[in-house]
């Protein structure tokens, strides 16, 4: 309404105006009623693009500052192209959330590192390896490997950085170890360790060798159920007295000659030989030497264990939190097969040289006679 009045006014006087003169003067009468019909909009804004001012002074010296709410309001109203395109792509593609927060460096590290055994259970096959590794490892200051590694019979061509792959995460403080009970009689076995490590501490479970070649056996009979007889695989001939040698049950039970060879590459008081007996008679004692000789604090006790008189042996007893006591497998403290009376004899007779020579070696008599 303005504008119609003020050109009312002003057309009597156009006459005396020259051309360009009246251009001028529309463009602004034109700008003044832009501003009077839009006195909020900022002309420099681009038409592109027109984002409100929101904007508050507070202060005549102070920076003029944008209004949170006002801001949010207006990016969502105003995006830009590239923007919109952006928002889209992420709403195609799986929702992932992130956080940014902080996260403390131990939530993304696992706790300590695989190394390289410090102490290995390297025989004999069924002297009570398993029964060891298992009792030992309830010391919290002792990792693990669940299985047979091996490796320095079998696997030594795949390297050490494979064979480190195969230990547990330990701290600094932790031992890890490892059982293989087939190192013990491999030749190469010890040279190997040696070459690792030097330092290697060695465990042995040693048991009367007649009684472990009868297991060894009935072991095998209960996988191989058409296996010859015992007798037929421990003699060349029996009625003579000659025992087989180059049967492995029977020649696991040679102690002695064994560890001649241990000895080429390890001081005797880096290797700990433990009683397969006493492990089922006593086996809190044998696990306090065996703590000892590990340098660790004796915290396997008497309290952990308890004897299961239907398998024969003892079994680890039950945590606060579980329901069930925790035994060895259903192969150990397996029912031996019998063996004539005769053969025991013979061989019992056959290994006597050779464990009285074992006894001399380590300093100890296991009495197995």
């Amino acid at each position: 309404m303005a504008c119609v009045l003020l050109f009312s006014r002003l057309l009597p006087f156009s006459h005396r105006l020259r051309g360009t003169s009246i251009c001028l003067l529309s463009l602004f009468l034109s700008y003044l009623c832009y501003c009077a019909l839009f006195p909020d909009g900022a002309v420099g804004q681009k038409s592109g693009n027109p984002r409100p001012s929101c904007q508050r002074a507070d202060g005549a010296k102070r920076r003029l500052q944008k209004s949170l709410s006002c801001r949010s309001l207006s990016d969502a109203m105003f995006m830009d192209a590239s923007q919109l395109k952006t928002d889209q792509r992420r709403a195609s593609t799986p929702h992932i959330a992130r956080n940014n927060t902080p996260i403390p460096p131990m939530m993304n590290l696992k706790f300590g590192n695989k190394k390289l055994p410090n102490a290995i259970i390297v025989g004999v096959k069924k002297g009570g390896t398993r029964a060891v590794l298992e009792f030992i490892r309830i010391h919290p200051d002792v990792r693990a490997a669940g299985t047979e590694t091996h490796f320095f019979d079998r696997n030594y061509d795949r390297g050490l950085e494979w064979y480190r792959g195969l230990m547990p995460r330990t701290l600094e403080s932790q031992i890890t170890m490892e059982k293989t009970p087939s190192y013990f009689v491999t030749k190469e076995t010890p040279r190997r360790i040696s070459t690792m490590s030097q330092d290697t501490k060695l465990i042995v479970v040693v048991r009367d060798p007649v009684t472990r070649a009868i297991s060894d056996y009935t072991q095998t009979l209960s996988k191989t159920p058409d296996l010859p007889s015992f007798q037929e695989l421990a003699f060349r001939n029996q009625s003579l007295g000659l025992v087989d040698m180059s049967w492995n049950a029977i020649r696991i039970g040679l102690y002695a000659l064994h560890l001649e060879n241990w000895l080429r590459y390890f001081p005797l008081a880096q290797i700990h030989f433990v009683s397969g007996e006493r492990l089922i008679t006593d086996p809190a004692g044998e696990l306090a030497r065996i703590q000892d000789f590990l340098g660790l604090k004796r915290i396997v006790t008497d309290k952990h264990f308890y004897f299961n008189r239907t398998k024969g042996f003892p079994c680890l007893k039950k945590p606060e939190s579980s329901g069930s006591p925790r035994c060895l497998g259903k192969s150990k403290g397996r029912t031996h097969v019998q063996i004539d009376r005769e053969a025991i004899e013979q061989l019992r007779d056959f290994y006597r040289p050779y464990n009285v020579k074992f006894y001399e070696m380590v300093g100890h008599d296991f009495k197995w006679e």
